[in-house]
């Protein structure tokens, strides 16, 4: 097993590392601005169970196959750019009406947490990074290296979770009183498509 101060250390990068800006955080950030804090929980869970996938797929050694073959990375990030594409156009299109209209309808929780899991899957990014990160911190003399693994994907999850999930509670927040306001909606909305726009953008754009 992993020493603690190991683990403890690990947590710290970890969380570091989620509140940098990147793709992931603005995309819980700007679902939860339009959706409300419930609804960014979702997607962070989402994330995190996405994380779960990230690093079975380097306890199995799957992730080599996408460091190694150019084409595997290729597929997944251009599948990624077309899904935050997809949001994005779904977030331009959409119009707030007069402020005496009737709100349209929350997202159910269901679609949001697939949202959260096929953001994080689709970016082969992460996938790299779990497998040159993951192992710096994993020895042979502290038991099965597939194990210590896991474990350390199960802290990072829990560093994310921490993280992003505050995220999703202050955006929420400041999310809920601006729908208070059409004109907020409407340009929440184009903010929205513009942020989601520049993230597929730099996903079809991105090198490994």
């Amino acid at each position: 097993m992993l020493p603690f101060d190991t683990l403890l250390a690990f947590f710290g990068i970890a969380v570091l590392l989620a509140l940098t800006p990147g793709p992931d955080n603005l995309f819980v950030l700007m679902q939860s601005a339009m959706w409300g804090r419930t609804a960014g929980m979702f997607v962070v869970l989402g994330l995190c169970t996405g994380l779960l996938g990230h690093t079975a797929a380097v306890a199995a050694g799957l992730a080599a196959v996408f460091a190694a073959s150019p084409h595997a990375f290729t597929a997944l990030k251009l599948a990624g750019a077309a899904y935050l594409a997809y949001l994005a156009w779904q977030a331009l299109r959409a119009h707030g009406g007069p402020a005496h209209a009737e709100r349209p309808p929350a997202m159910a929780h269901a679609a949001l947490y697939r949202r959260g899991i096929i953001m994080n899957l689709t970016n082969p990014k992460v996938l790299l990074f779990f497998f040159a990160f993951l192992p710096q911190f994993t020895s042979p003399g502290h038991g099965p290296v597939g194990l210590q693994t896991i474990v350390l994907g199960a802290v990072f999850m829990a560093a994310t979770l921490l993280v992003f999930g505050a995220i999703a509670f202050f955006s929420g927040t400041f999310g809920q009183w601006l729908q208070r306001s059409a004109t907020a909606t409407r340009w929440l909305n184009r903010l929205a498509g513009v942020v989601f726009l520049g993230l597929a953008v730099r996903l079809a754009t991105a090198s490994r």
